[in-house]
């Protein structure tokens, strides 16, 4: 099992995030359960960036939201970076 890492920035964005959109906090909740029980679990899309986020991953929320974050395995931690809609995370 992961364990999950909130990083500042982080934890103000996703105070914001879902005080905006409150429809989704509960399917943030299960995603990241699932991201602690399994990172790797086709249904999270998780992915690996490039250009310039390079040595960053994401995760997809919904069709228009994505959570990064970086994952050490040795050490099993899932550090959560941002989220946001598609076009925010990916700035």
């Amino acid at each position: 099992m992961y364990s999950l890492v909130w990083t500042e920035h982080f934890t103000r964005s996703a105070k914001k995030f879902m005080r905006k959109h409150p429809e989704v906090k509960v399917k943030f909740a299960d995603t990241l359960r699932d991201l602690e029980t399994d990172p790797a679990s086709p249904h999270l899309k998780l992915h690996a960036l490039s250009g310039r986020l390079k040595g960053i991953q994401a995760v997809r929320l919904t069709y228009s939201f994505r959570i990064t974050l970086t994952i050490k395995i040795v050490e099993e931690e899932i550090i959560l970076l941002h989220i946001g809609s598609h076009d925010a995370v990916y700035r």
